[in-house]
């Protein structure tokens, strides 16, 4: 299963007196609980398998927060949590601000305000290149055009994997140039750059690819690489609208 539903994050709620912290850590919950150790609500080590997440959590955490008398409001530092929804496959924020105040944001990936920096392989969590979905296009300069798009054609045909639709036109133009437009995609981003990089001209690629998946990965592991000036940047989707 590549696409987790469940519950990560924690609030932190801040020194409680010892009747109080006894109370909030005696309370009954399915995914979360207080932590007197920590002085913060948790999710729970062990998670139910069926039911409703998101309604529960938001309940439970509402429920815990309304055991704090309003005196301690104050001392209610704050924090996330995070749940991956069952039927609609969203990523869903439960924000409790310092004081109590309590936020829901849905995801919604968007690439406009998106940071770009340097992309190092291996060093950014990415969906499963079994069901990675990729579309964008890019180009390069290369010796041979026409041997490198046919090799480039025949390394997107020959990648196994596990939603073999989509389509990838593979073009060589005039003056050594490869354009390749990628649709649906069903391939492995960094094999799709091992390739690139063998086969053009150093410093000649150019363009973008968007990385998403097929089997509804949490849009945690969503990316969009961006090839300029002879280099390779990854961009995160900005998740919520006040995220710059």
């Amino acid at each position: 299963m590549f696409y987790d539903t469940g519950c990560y994050g924690r609030v932190m709620v801040g020194g409680m007196p010892v009747e109080v912290a006894g109370n909030l850590a005696a309370l009954p919950g399915e995914w979360l609980e207080y932590d007197p150790d920590e002085g913060a609500i948790v999710v729970r080590h062990i998670q139910p398998s069926a039911g409703p997440s998101l309604p529960t959590i938001a309940g439970e955490l509402v429920r815990i927060l309304s055991e704090i008398p309003g005196a301690l409001h104050s001392r209610i530092h704050g924090g996330d949590l995070f749940v991956h929804t069952e039927r609609a496959l969203q990523l869903v924020r439960l924000r409790v601000e310092p004081g109590g105040a309590v936020k829901i944001a849905w995801a919604h990936p968007d690439y406009a305000r998106a940071r770009r920096q340097p992309y190092v392989r291996g060093a950014e969590p990415l969906a499963d290149p079994r069901v990675q979905r990729l579309n964008g296009r890019v180009r390069f300069l290369a010796e041979d055009a026409a041997a490198a798009a046919q090799a480039l054609e025949a390394t997107a045909d020959s990648f196994e994997g596990l939603y073999p639709e989509g389509e990838c036109r593979v073009s060589a133009g005039a003056a050594g140039t490869v354009e390749t437009d990628l649709a649906d995609v069903n391939l492995d981003v960094d094999v799709l750059m091992e390739a690139v990089q063998r086969l053009a001209k150093p410093g000649t690629v150019t363009g973008q690819v968007e990385v998403s998946s097929f089997a509804g990965e949490a849009p945690e592991r969503y990316a969009r690489f961006v090839f300029d000036g002879g280099q390779t940047f990854i961009q995160r989707p900005v998740l919520w609208g006040a995220e710059g």
